[in-house]
């Protein structure tokens, strides 16, 4: 049987991993330096809780920031929390990102009392508690690992999702980190193997992503991956033809010998 090569199917995850945070992160320095250039006052489009004329802000908020400080953090902390579901989580990682970029601000602006909040940090909650809470519902190993780094390097995150700074939308934070609980509980089956292994070639790889292959139907790794559900449909056809086969039955009859 032909086996995927783990070693190109890393170097595409990486890539993914890679390309979608970059474009995120190139979109909110966009949205920055152009407000700054031209004086648009775009922070004025943040997320208004609450006010039922002004909802667009749960999908506008998250490309705004307050100062480059603000801005850089928020970077930061993006770019290895948003790698990581990407790398990890790579043939759910879109419809996840997806589903926490809407329910973190929409819990916001449900939610929150007044203000406008602008910020990915929203976001960025949403991300850990995801990576955090995902890894220990599921049967995973490496994911429980992905869980106790996250933990790691941003554990002191909590405090923030406390309102210890008026200065802070803790609301926002919070918001972002339920979605992510429930983002985890609600793709706990789905997704990356049980222990599934990132640089082994003795275990079955996570499959890619249907969408992706769909695009992109002659790639080396798509091709490998048809070829080889090809060939397991081809023997699981064998093993019912054989299943379904009824043996004959053998006689055996003594006839007398002929002088």
């Amino acid at each position: 049987m032909t086996r995927w090569n783990p070693a190109v199917l890393d170097r595409n995850r990486l890539f993914y991993a890679l390309w979608s945070t970059v474009l995120f992160l190139i979109l909110i320095w966009g949205v920055y330096w152009i407000n700054e250039v031209y004086t648009l006052n775009l922070r004025q489009f943040g997320n208004h809780p609450g006010q039922w004329n002004d909802w667009s802000g749960i999908l506008t908020f998250p490309f705004l920031h307050g100062d480059l400080e603000h801005l850089w953090n928020n970077t930061a902390t993006f770019f290895t929390l948003n790698g990581l579901l990407f790398y990890f989580y790579r043939s759910i990682a879109l419809r996840i990102w997806i589903l926490l970029f809407i329910t973190s601000g929409l819990g916001l602006w449900l939610f929150a009392i007044g203000g406008n909040h602008i910020g990915a940090s929203g976001l960025i909650y949403a991300l850990a508690a995801f990576l955090f809470a995902s890894g220990i519902v599921r049967d995973s190993k490496l994911l429980l690992r992905v869980s106790l780094v996250v933990a790691f390097l941003y554990g002191g995150m909590v405090w923030w999702m406390l309102p210890i700074d008026g200065h802070i939308s803790w609301e926002g934070h919070l918001s972002g980190a339920v979605s992510g609980l429930i983002a985890a509980i609600l793709f706990r089956s789905h997704g990356p193997l049980p222990d599934l292994p990132v640089f082994s070639s003795e275990h079955e790889e996570e499959p890619l992503p249907e969408w992706w292959a769909h695009a992109h139907p002659h790639h080396p790794d798509v091709r490998t991956m048809r070829e080889d559900q090809a060939k397991r449909r081809e023997k699981a056809n064998a093993n019912t033809h054989s299943t379904n086969r009824s043996d004959g039955e053998v006689v055996y009859r003594i006839t007398p010998k002929k002088d």
